[in-house]
């Protein structure tokens, strides 16, 4: 992430259309029983939304625009059945969408543009806005940036003297069960944005947000080191799959 832009979304691979041409089916129509099949799940989507649909169907429509002239329905199948559920294929890293039989540049980019979607749709409900008011919304925004990731990642998000959120930063990614923090980073970043508090972030891919010793002892730290130059530590948030927990409100803080 470049700190010019906190907010940037990781940038999509680039499209190799020579790469992801389909195999038409033989006489270069799509069957009937797919373009029906394919109209069916468009109008269920259409009359009752997400909600009236399982992970395989919503997903085969995001694969609709990558794979025009297939049957998708055996491709999200892999997919699902690798991943585990629609978030975490999503959110899966490009590498490891690839190994999917049938994942090719086409599919990859779709599914990361949704993911990108997803993540702006969250972050504009916080960007600009009082956080400590709106903390619904901070936590879908952490949930929906960092609950389906498979190492961990440590963010920090800086806020001005009106607890305005100014700033989103990743500061370090981890193994799947460790990520190195450096308290005098998080708070000489604070310091370069003019920031007047902050919220530490990071997510445990284990699915448990209970917090281990290591992360106790490094939240002090940070909290040592912030007070002493004036600088507010609102809360430290672990996002697990499911759920999340607050430092402040479990009594850490």
């Amino acid at each position: 992430m470049t700190r010019a832009d906190s907010f940037s979304e990781p940038p999509l691979p680039l499209f190799d259309e020579s790469a992801a041409s389909p195999v038409l089916p033989k006489g270069g129509r799509l069957p009937s029983y797919i373009k029906d099949h394919r109209k069916r799940l468009r109008s269920r989507f259409m009359e009752g939304g997400a909600g009236a649909m399982p992970d395989y169907e919503l997903l085969e429509l995001v694969l609709f625009r990558a794979i025009p002239r297939q049957d998708v329905k055996p491709l999200a199948r892999r997919l699902l059945d690798h991943f585990g559920d629609f978030n975490r294929v999503l959110s899966a890293p490009i590498a490891r969408l690839q190994d999917v039989d049938g994942v090719g540049p086409s599919v990859v980019q779709e599914l990361k543009i949704v993911e990108a979607a997803a993540h702006r749709l969250a972050r504009a409900r916080v960007i600009d806005r009082h956080v400590l008011s709106g903390w619904d919304a901070v936590l879908d925004y952490c949930h929906t940036t960092m609950a389906h990731r498979e190492t961990e990642q440590f963010r920090v998000l800086f806020l001005d003297r009106k607890n305005v959120l100014i700033a989103d930063e990743e500061q370090a990614r981890g193994t799947v069960d460790h990520v190195p923090v450096y308290p005098r980073e998080v708070v000489k970043r604070a310091l370069e944005l003019n920031a007047s508090a902050l919220i530490l972030v990071h997510n445990h891919p284990s699915g448990d947000p209970t917090p281990s010793d290591a992360d106790i002892a490094m939240t002090a730290q940070i909290e040592t080191a912030a007070a002493a130059l004036n600088l507010t530590l609102h809360d430290h948030i672990i996002v697990g799959k499911s759920r999340e927990l607050s430092f402040r409100s479990a009594g850490y803080l």
